[in-house]
């Protein structure tokens, strides 16, 4: 079973980019739970999602000791960095977090300056989906290539595919195997 969190603040699409990931392994047909929280303001404020993925039954929905945390927000470092596992994945949208932060030396740490790459690609709000690249650039949950297509299948079901999405995807990708 692996455990991922994303995490932000609202507004940011991490409940966007976890429901993504669900959707792929939903239609893997591994068994799956996205569970999201977020604050009572719309934009702004505190917004996260816990998906698990496994081959056996799930008993919760809660990640206890999450595998990958993706964080769109300082903040969103703050609350849930404890909770990961040693030897686990932090990915960092660098562009909103201070340079000389420290992080915790038994887990591996991606820096993303995805809000900066999604201004530069004209697509500022793409930088949900260039985490989720880097997510896919920096673990072993699947291969690039099957999380590209997983996504661009997901918002094709919805109607909302944008061609700016695979390019942002492809960005944060490049950008996290950059540090692998």
């Amino acid at each position: 079973m692996i455990e991922i969190i994303c995490s932000g603040v609202g507004g940011q699409g991490v409940l966007v980019a976890g429901m993504v990931l669900a959707d792929i392994a939903m239609e893997d047909g591994k068994n799956v739970s996205w569970y999201p929280s977020y604050g009572f303001e719309m934009r702004g404020g505190a917004a996260n999602c816990e998906v698990k993925i496994g081959d056996e039954d799930l008993q919760s929905p809660y990640c206890y000791e999450p595998d990958i945390l993706l964080t769109m927000s300082e903040s969103a470092i703050d609350t849930f960095e404890a909770r990961l596992k040693p030897g686990g994945v932090l990915l960092v949208n660098s562009s909103l977090v201070d340079p000389e932060r420290s992080y915790r030396d038994d887990i591996k740490v991606i820096r993303v300056p995805a809000t900066d790459i999604a201004h530069k690609l004209g697509n500022p709000r793409g930088t949900n989906i260039i985490m989720l690249g880097s997510l896919a650039g920096a673990s072993e949950l699947y291969e690039v290539d099957h999380v590209r297509d997983g996504m661009n299948h997901y918002f094709d079901k919805k109607g909302k595919n944008n061609p700016k999405n695979t390019a942002a995807f492809d960005a944060g990708a490049e950008a996290a195997q950059a540090w692998t």
